[in-house]
């Protein structure tokens, strides 16, 4: 199959759907933002904050929800929280006033905090190290067809009915909770991954000694043994202060920003989901007041810009897994640094002409590259994190994230109103002036490159101490 078996698939697909669910929420506000200014007497600053709130709860929840994903059953403890999730919609739905709307945007940010701690502690415990970047290309396809499915299908329909489209989101949660309840939970630290079943069939074979003479290790990731054949020195400092097992949130927190490589990932991701956001709530309104197109073309034009977004996706974490089977110990930040460039670049001529039979191409690799910047960095991510502590580093990151996630649409709203005029123009010049944390987000993928090894072979050595 596929992905490598029926249980593998199932833990994909239900992951998959997890991130979907999430993502077509954010983009529905988005979507439907025509509506809802009109029925709630509201602006792009009201829409912008109401994307705002909900994300600024949910980056301060990720931090407790990491530190849950690292000590108590992860598959219940998501369960429970898209149980809350879908009840909040519901609660979106009967909202009569903006500020009844935004009183459920902040139950449904604390909700939704639960999927990226949880969601990458997962990954790191079902999935053997050397093909994450394509597990995360699977999983992150949920994420974009989820956005896709809020601009189109939730967007049309928001057109008849907001509160229609909040209410089919709503529904959709609860069958979803049951199917991440009844996951297995994986054994910590990978040593009980789901090995495709093509590579066990492969096992069964007659087989060569390996061609070295390292040490393995159960628990060390493709990369970590690399590092370790290339002769990659840890960190000594950051090896004594992971002998303390248990750590707690601040000392936790203090190892997990001390790691060079994951500071400059995080600061980097934090600038490409800025855009995102502001991409992913503005976007239609820019394409119908820019290009001059109905709501249904641009819809479906966005749709099109998505299809590229999902070609990003499904190429580059592979390509980064195959870099790294290779011996390109930096490959899956190289690959990443390179489409946070080329991204820049192709948005440039895109957002200069009026034309949206020009500007499609562009849009589309744009798309492409902004998106395979993902898979191989989340990939990444586990490599340099001693498995003990994926949950605590991914909530910081997704409380860095979600921070920028949630200024984004304000900033995008206030920027547009009230600095470049409004209306189709003033977001044009908005998204070309926030084209600059977007060109940040390359610069820091390549200062990451010079430190990556080092924090690799860290981790490594943190995963050889007694337990």
């Amino acid at each position: 199959m596929l992905f490598g078996g029926q249980a593998r698939t199932r833990v994909i697909v239900v992951l998959a759907c997890v991130l979907g669910l999430s993502s077509a929420d954010a983009a529905t506000v988005g979507a439907a933002a025509t509506e809802l200014r009109k029925a709630l007497t509201i602006g792009n600053t009201d829409i912008g904050l109401l994307v705002a709130v909900s994300s600024v709860v949910g980056a301060i929840a990720s931090v407790p929800f990491g530190m849950l994903a690292d000590r108590v059953r992860r598959t219940w403890t998501l369960s429970l929280a898209i149980v809350l999730w879908g009840s909040c919609m519901f609660w979106s739905a009967t909202a009569g006033s903006f500020g009844g709307l935004l009183l459920a945007r902040l139950g449904l940010g604390a909700a939704t905090a639960a999927a990226g701690p949880v969601v990458a502690s997962l990954v790191g415990d079902y999935f053997p190290g050397g093909e994450r970047g394509r597990i995360y290309s699977y999983i992150l396809m949920g994420e974009l067809v989820g956005a896709g499915a809020g601009f189109v299908f939730t967007g049309d329909i928001a057109v008849l009915s907001w509160r229609a489209a909040f209410v089919i989101l709503g529904i959709a949660a609860f069958p979803l909770a049951w199917a991440v309840f009844k996951l297995r939970e994986p054994e910590r630290g990978g040593a009980g991954a789901l090995v495709s079943e093509t590579a066990v069939r492969a096992s069964t074979a007659p087989q060569e000694p390996p061609p070295t003479d390292q040490p393995q290790h159960p628990q060390f990731t493709d990369a970590q043994q690399l590092a370790i054949e290339h002769e990659v020195s840890p960190d000594p400092e950051l090896v004594m202060r992971a002998r303390r097992k248990r750590m707690g949130l601040i000392s936790a927190t203090r190892y997990v920003l001390a790691v060079r490589t994951n500071v400059a990932l995080i600061i980097s991701g934090a600038c490409g989901y800025f855009f995102l956001a502001g991409v992913q709530t503005f976007g239609v309104e820019f394409v119908t007041g820019w290009y001059h197109v109905n709501k249904a073309l641009a819809n479906l034009l966005m749709l099109v810009v998505g299809g590229g977004a999902a070609l990003g996706i499904m190429t580059a974490g592979p390509v980064g897994d195959a870099l790294l089977r290779r011996g390109m110990l930096r490959g899956r930040v190289l690959i990443a640094a390179i489409a946070a460039s080329v991204t820049v670049l192709l948005f440039i001529p895109a957002l200069f002409t009026r034309s949206v039979v020009t500007a499609l191409p562009y849009l589309i690799f744009a798309a492409a590259a902004l998106s395979a910047q993902n898979p191989p960095i989340d990939a990444a991510r586990l490599d340099i994190m001693p498995s003990m502590l994926w949950g605590r580093a991914e909530g910081i990151r997704t409380f860095l994230r979600t921070m920028a996630q949630a200024l984004a649409p304000l900033l995008f709203g206030l920027f547009s109103d009230h600095l470049f005029g409004g209306g189709s123009s003033g977001l044009r010049w908005t998204f070309v002036v926030m084209l600059l944390p977007l060109g940040a987000s390359a610069v820091f993928l390549f200062r990451a490159m010079r430190t990556y090894p080092g924090d690799v072979a860290t981790a490594g050595a943190v995963s050889k101490l007694p337990s």
